[in-house]
């Protein structure tokens, strides 16, 4: 791990997994590199540049072996601001109405926005000549994972549609530096929009194909079942792979449990994300349980930043509450219409996957 911030909250050493700083998140509107969160699902390969290639091929007319250099040189350079935030955020509020066993207890921290640097993937594809037949993008990761007696690189697929619109980087930098090997030396996928898992680190093969990947973390993991199915009864292949993010909202500050003086006013603020192709429309806020609300400033984003789907955005608020316990509750709509659900019940899966309930907590003024 290189240079990262001492205040990370690691989840996991062997695979690393550390979640960003919660009282920090909702300070900056671009997270420092040191600062991102990292999810891992093997080790995290150490790659040599000057060895590096990147395969493409499939059903493609030209299949390609490029290495970092090429990638850089024969390709545009576009930036692209994006949040990139796990499926399982969040996962330990469910995790407290029904045992999630065996998955990361990410809390609110499993999410970081950062300025990504490389090459549009629909660039790269263009020049390979997409067949006609081929409907997905298929990416393999050059680290090591084992699962069920097997050894493999992570992986997923997007569809190409998706692949081929401008927000999708194959990223080479974050936030002006290249990247480090926590976060995907020398290449990694960003897929604005789309769950953490799609936006595949350590690239070293793309595949076009006419099916998604059969890769496990694309067949036998990121998907969703019913409250009432658990591990044991669950049909793989029924349930669609997680791809687009849902509309969530969060409060970052105070924590949970905080006492504080009355007299003093309660700053309150966090983050909130809308869903793919959605920016956030709207977050209220309440104080007694959920009986009112009221819509809270956002805080001001860089300006090209200001009403784009693919990033987080920043709000605060202040209140003046009287002495006793309060419950804060925050929700948020998007621009396209979409509302956080209320019962997180409800949405209680074995995998702890996409809560994007009410996010509710207590404070004591005294």
């Amino acid at each position: 791990m290189t240079d990262k911030d001492t205040s990370l909250t690691i989840k996991s050493e062997q695979p690393l997994n550390a979640g960003a700083p919660v009282a920090l998140l909702g300070q900056e509107f671009i997270t420092p590199a040191e600062r991102f969160f990292i999810r891992s699902h093997g080790n995290i390969p150490v790659v040599d540049p000057s060895g590096y290639r990147l395969v493409v091929d499939g059903l493609v007319e030209r299949p390609l072996e490029l290495t970092l250099d090429e990638l850089q040189s024969r390709f545009p350079a576009y930036e692209v601001t994006a949040t990139i935030q796990c499926a399982g955020n969040r996962r330990a509020e469910l995790q407290a109405i029904k045992p999630v066993s065996g998955e990361v207890q990410w809390t609110l921290d499993a999410i970081s926005t950062g300025v990504w640097r490389g090459l549009r993937l629909g660039d790269l594809l263009a020049e390979a000549g997409a067949q006609p037949s081929a409907r997905h993008v298929l990416f393999d990761g050059l680290d090591t994972v084992e699962k069920e007696g097997r050894t493999f690189g992570f992986g997923g697929s997007i569809p190409l549609d998706k692949a081929c619109q401008e927000e999708v980087l194959l990223a080479y930098q974050l936030n002006a530096q290249p990247l480090a090997f926590e976060h995907g030396f020398p290449l990694r996928a960003v897929v604005p929009g789309y769950i953490g898992a799609r936006s595949v680190k350590w690239l070293g093969h793309i595949r076009l194909d006419r099916e998604p990947s059969g890769n496990f973390f694309q067949t036998r993991a990121y998907k969703v079942f019913p409250p009432e199915v658990g591990p044991d009864e669950a049909d793989w292949t029924r349930p669609e792979a997680l791809a687009a993010l849902v509309v969530n909202s969060v409060i970052t500050r105070p924590q949970a449990g905080t006492a504080l003086p009355a007299e003093q006013p309660l700053v309150v603020e966090g983050y909130a994300q809308g869903g793919e192709d959605a920016p956030v429309e709207m977050v209220e806020l309440s104080w007694d349980g959920g009986q009112n609300w009221q819509v809270v400033d956002m805080v001001a984003a860089p300006l090209e930043n200001s009403r784009s789907p693919w990033t987080w955005r920043l709000w605060r608020t202040t209140l003046q509450l009287p002495p006793g316990r309060h419950q804060l509750i925050v929700r948020a709509t998007d621009a396209a219409g979409n509302r956080q659900p209320s019962d997180m019940a409800a949405l209680w899966n074995f995998k702890g996957y996409m809560n994007n309930a009410w996010h509710r907590l207590e404070v004591e003024l005294y």
